[in-house]
């Protein structure tokens, strides 16, 4: 077999995974960032001793990392040190109203026992049910191309559906084992990683609750690049060849295939194979020739997005008190702002928000005696962003934070850096500033997604958020495995 040569584009998660699984067959595989660092959304930046991660904080799922590193005969631990975060994070109602989410399994459930009295024993079924969608939905359903209804038409699969409750809502199934808010609010919050309200994510996805109850949250030692500095090291090893600073500008297509990507330098790079892992609409409707165009612009703007994000990144100077290193701010009703990020795309009111401050537990991303914070409110896509709407944002959560924890935070604030939707389209042509790709819906899920592969050219492929499986960590580093699988099926690599 003649060696053939693999083009991917972008090296978020699922451009370092595809690119990784291809080389492993001895092929020569080019890997294009248009950026000066790998990791897309997960790119960190450093200033004066802060060390900033810029996306994904989130460490969820070990065990799909573990699966990751197994193929190429290695472990996580070879490349990034992980630590179990206890408690896991926090969450916060309102003054003096948290609670920490210990990572102990009984002691989570004598906490939801205090709550509600009998919520100890719901939550027994609850996670067994939980465990198995997560077996099912993670170890086989996510791994699948997701091409052909047929994928899914096996008599065991069947059954196995029918059991993974996807014609029901997250937020009817969480209230049919509890009643209080409070456990209802904590229970749904993860299923907000998948872009929609519970009211609008089938309960397939209560397998989130078990990664996080169960599996636990986790941190690797340096911050969530140090994934991304492995997964570069180890495609390096496998002998994938990455260039920074090369945005591409065309796929060039001749009669139905890829034939070579021209980058905005003009350099054109053979290719017997392309795998797009950049913004999908960015590639399908501005570097291939429109009739080469899987979806209609009509087709994009129905896509029911998930939000994108209001991001600051902040550099204090004294230690903070009353925070975790995860902290979730539910102290105001989550109906509004749904309703802004959801339903009528608009700037919130009232806007929910989330803070880590990752220097509680991993020293080196900030100077001795100061705080490393990240602020994070979600968004609808596509809202007039300006400085100013920024500030005002920055002024709303920051108030709530102080008057909360009980302590001056922006008088010591020495760095200061915003990032929002115009940031996520000039640095990854997002598609109307998403941040998170498209919405885990029932009509967005599997064969119901973007496809991995072009209609009308044969040796053109889609890996990332807004193909299949969807977006977070964990599904991307799937992606690439998945999206590598078909290229090496299809064009005997």
């Amino acid at each position: 077999m003649s060696q053939k040569h693999v083009v991917v584009i972008g090296s978020g998660f699922a451009g370092l995974s595809a690119a990784t699984h291809l080389a492993k067959n001895n092929h020569s595989v080019t890997l294009i960032e248009k950026n000066e660092s790998p990791g897309g959304r997960a790119r960190k930046f450093d200033h004066q001793g802060f060390v900033f991660d810029m996306g994904p904080s989130w460490y969820w799922m070990p065990d799909v990392f573990e699966d990751y590193f197994s193929h190429f005969g290695k472990k996580p631990s070879d490349y990034y040190s992980l630590k179990r975060l206890d408690p896991s994070y926090a969450v916060i109602y309102g003054e003096k109203d948290v609670l920490d989410i210990p990572a102990d399994l009984e002691q989570f459930k004598q906490m939801l026992e205090d709550i509600e009295p009998g919520a100890g024993k719901q939550l027994d079924e609850f996670l067994a049910q939980a465990k198995y969608k997560y077996e099912v939905g993670i170890h086989d359903l996510v791994k699948r191309p997701s091409r052909s209804v047929f994928e899914f038409t096996s008599p065991k699969l069947l059954a196995d559906m029918i059991r993974m409750d996807i014609f029901q809502s997250m937020s009817k199934h969480v209230r049919k084992f509890f009643k209080h808010e409070k456990i209802i609010r904590l229970m749904e919050f993860p299923v907000l990683f998948l872009g929609e309200t519970a009211d609008n994510i089938p309960a397939l996805y209560s397998l989130m609750n078990y990664a996080d109850i169960a599996l636990g949250t986790w941190y690797p030692m340096g911050g969530m690049h140090e994934v991304i500095k492995g997964m570069v090291t180890l495609a390096e090893e496998q002998g994938v060849k990455i260039r920074y600073d090369s945005e591409v500008e065309e796929i060039e297509i001749e009669n139905g295939q890829a034939k070579r990507v021209r980058l905005i330098s003009g350099e054109k790079i053979e290719a017997d194979v392309v795998v797009a892992g950049a913004d999908y609409h960015h590639v399908d409707k501005h570097l291939i020739n429109p009739k080469y165009s899987n979806y209609s612009e009509e087709y994009w703007d129905k896509r029911v997005m998930a939000p994108s994000s209001l991001l600051f990144y902040l550099g204090i100077d004294k230690k903070l008190k009353n925070l975790r290193h995860h902290n979730l701010f539910f102290d105001e009703p989550l109906g509004p702002h749904a309703d802004a990020i959801y339903k009528h795309p608009r700037w919130p009111e009232k806007p929910l928000f989330y803070a880590s401050v990752p220097s509680m537990t991993d020293p080196s991303v900030a100077p001795e005696g100061k705080e490393n914070m990240f602020l994070l409110i979600p968004l609808a896509p596509d809202l007039e962003d300006t400085e100013e709407m920024r500030e005002k944002y920055y002024d709303i959560i920051m108030e709530r934070l102080e008057r909360i924890t009980g302590q001056d935070v922006r008088s010591h604030v020495i760095y200061k850096r915003s990032y929002a939707h115009a940031d996520f389209k000039s640095d990854y042509h997002a598609f109307k500033g998403n941040a998170y790709g498209l919405a885990n819906t029932l009509t967005q899920t599997a064969i119901l997604k973007p496809s991995l592969k072009n209609k009308k050219v044969s040796n053109l492929y889609y890996t990332g958020q807004l193909t299949v499986p969807g977006p977070g960590v964990p599904p991307s580093l799937i992606s690439g495995r998945v999206v590598s699988g078909e290229v090496m099926k299809e064009n005997n690599l």
